[in-house]
């Protein structure tokens, strides 16, 4: 039992405080490969010491203490490292190189290591500006933001994604040596720069939800771990930068989004389309904190953003007490802002749904065959998909039945190819 308690609360620990480790690690060493290192040696020396003598009254300054020491380890050994080639380079005659000197050890305290929130809040937040820089592809990001502001094992990662776990292992290797190569620094970016920068910390904090609310492959509809990582990582993201009203923007839709889940799926985890949810059914305390953030984002901002105007869409569907009682005429207008200010083969299909809602299939006919024209989409499911749904309201049942077989064909997720295949049951035909 103590052996399980003590790995228990190393996990807890963890999840809660990689970050903040990681973070200060990185800004006392100036190296957050090192950094990210020195924290995984910590957490393995916890997994030994805590099952065995009990958690420290201080798990996170302990981690910190532990992970200062390898720190101090490490530049001993590079110091006499360099020691040997100065006497080397003395021995053949060409002068002396000047040995490195250790830091003192700040790890005297036995583990009370006090944490300075400001200085917290600065580590975490470039810790989230290094693991998703543009230098990095988008999957190494995703990997990187979840092993070391997140805390999530690369297994965890690998499974979350239904990708190997030597897959996520070689991502995160390779990030380091990204960084490293491009010579990253550890610090929040400058004023001029941060803007920039914060949109490729929201996109990945975006791309992680997305994966977890509609998994695109696997047997699972929505993979809930992954995305209540993400709206933590919102969360957190609102603390550290309050006056980005994109940032609350981004909260609000990924609050709004997850109240839902509870009735996105059945008792066998079959999907449940959104005029079949039972709406009592939906997280309130998740709309209430959604709408929280949304409206704050209306305040702090000069209009909403990408992320907010999705919220916005969002808020629609969870104030409406049905589907045939949703303000659709509003969703359509949202969609249209929407896609002038980023536009998308995506967030257009999405309008022709609203506009389907709003003004009929025949309305909506035309910008789905749009997308088809220029070959957007062109291996999603949801394009084909979308088209055979108005193509059923239509009654052209021969195209809608193709339309929906091209659709299970490009399908990777289980559960939606199952829907997909009912669908077709539906206009007398099996697949």
């Amino acid at each position: 039992m103590a052996d399980a308690g003590g790995r228990d609360a190393v996990a807890a620990v963890w999840r809660i405080e990689s970050a903040r480790i990681v973070g200060a690690l990185a800004r006392y060493t100036g190296d957050f490969t090192l950094a990210e290192d020195l924290a995984q040696e910590a957490l393995a020396e916890a997994l030994v010491s805590w099952p065995r003598d009990g958690v420290p009254r201080n798990p996170a300054g302990w981690l910190l203490t532990v992970g200062r020491r390898r720190a101090i380890d490490a530049f001993r050994r590079r110091s006499a490292l360099d020691e040997r080639y100065a006497a080397l380079a003395h021995h053949l005659g060409e002068g002396g190189v000047a040995a490195g000197s250790a830091p003192a050890d700040p790890a005297r305290d036995g583990g009370d290591v006090l944490w300075d929130p400001d200085q917290i809040d600065d580590d975490v937040l470039a810790l989230m500006f290094i693991s998703c820089h543009p230098v990095l592809s988008r999957e190494a990001r995703v990997a990187l933001t979840l092993r070391v502001v997140g805390g999530l094992t690369s297994d965890e990662i690998a499974k979350a994604f239904l990708v190997p776990t030597a897959t996520v292992q070689a991502r995160i290797t390779r990030a380091k040596k990204t960084l490293a190569a491009a010579r990253v620094p550890f610090a929040v970016p400058p004023a001029a720069e941060r803007s920039e920068r914060l949109g490729s910390v929201l996109n990945v904090v975006y791309l992680i939800f997305t994966e977890g609310s509609s998994a695109s492959s696997g047997d699972a509809l929505i993979r809930l771990d992954l995305a209540r990582e993400a709206v933590r990582l919102a969360r957190v993201l609102t603390r550290l930068v309050p006056d980005e009203p994109e940032v609350y923007g981004l909260l609000a839709l990924l609050e709004l989004t997850a109240a839902r889940f509870p009735a996105r799926t059945g008792p066998d985890g079959e999907p449940v389309l959104l005029e079949h949810q039972d709406r009592r059914r939906w997280d309130r305390a998740a709309i209430r904190r959604g709408r929280a953030a949304l409206a704050h984002a209306e305040r702090v901002g000069r209009g909403l953003g990408a992320y907010g105007l999705q919220a916005a869409i969002a808020e629609c569907h969870a104030i409406a007490p049905s589907v045939d009682a949703t303000n659709w005429e509003r969703v359509v207008l949202l969609y249209e802002a929407l896609g002038r200010l980023a536009p998308s083969p995506v967030v257009d299909l999405n309008r022709a749904v609203a506009v389907s809602m709003a003004q009929g299939p025949a309305a909506a006919l035309p910008i789905v065959d749009e997308l088809v024209a220029a070959e957007a989409l062109a291996n999603s499911h949801l394009l084909p998909s979308v088209r055979g749904e108005l193509l059923t309201r239509l009654g052209r049942t021969g195209e809608a039945r193709t339309e929906l077989e091209h659709a299970v064909r490009l399908c990777g997720n289980q559960r939606e190819r199952e829907l997909l295949r009912r669908k077709l049951t539906d206009l007398g035909v099996s697949s």
